[in-house]
């Protein structure tokens, strides 16, 4: 399946939550989904004919919204899934984990990049290191230990400095430490599910992939 290359803001007010993919615009009241919330289309605002959402597409729902949320390919969040299958612990949990310790969502994470997406720009031009070794895979799975920071030569680029103040305001997640002057950061410990900040009801995933 191909990447969805339409508005992002798209995504969120179908979801019907906002999903981060915009950076700094979703914390203002410029956010599409704070000033039109209802889905996008001819029957988003009236709604239709309201149906009673079967347990199928309520499933499928919550999928697309974590997929969108951490900008994957149905390919790519389903490999993930398989990946942590065979995991100890709580499959839907081991998901979360899984995307959490995505580089691409600790550089987000860590307030390198305004969005997953631009972090994984970053990562691709080559922008990060890992343990002071650059890494160009957005994928690549952060361990508890690992330090990731903004590569020496990339520490005064203009959307690594406006993340930064944009995230200066917040603090980071409890599983990570951050050293905003170094732009450098350490994945502390596995994150748990109450220290993952996302609004996702992640047994409905695993129901839908066990089918």
């Amino acid at each position: 399946m191909s990447r969805y290359v339409g508005p992002s803001c798209r995504l969120c007010r179908r979801e019907g939550t906002k999903l981060f993919l915009k950076g700094t615009k979703c914390l203002t009241e410029k956010c599409p989904v704070e000033r039109r919330a209802y889905a996008p289309g001819q029957h988003g605002q009236t709604g239709g004919r309201q149906r009673k959402a079967s347990e199928y597409a309520k499933q499928m729902r919550e999928k697309q919204k974590v997929k969108r949320m951490y900008g994957l390919s149905e390919r790519q969040f389903r490999n993930t899934f398989e990946r942590v299958t065979g995991e100890p612990g709580v499959k839907g949990t081991n998901l979360l984990v899984a995307l959490e310790t995505r580089l691409d969502n600790i550089v987000y994470r860590m307030g390198f990049a305004a969005s997953r997406k631009a972090a994984r720009q970053l990562i691709a031009h080559g922008h990060i290191d890992v343990n002071g070794r650059r890494v160009d895979i957005p994928a690549y799975r952060v361990v508890p230990g690992e330090e990731v920071r903004v590569a020496p030569s990339s520490r005064e680029l203009v959307a690594v400095k406006l993340a930064q103040e944009a995230a200066s305001r917040g603090q980071p997640v409890s599983w990570l430490s951050v050293d905003a002057d170094k732009a450098a950061g350490r994945v502390l410990e596995r994150p748990t599910r109450e220290a993952i900040p996302i609004n996702a009801q992640e047994q409905l995933i695993v129901e839908l992939y066990s089918k």
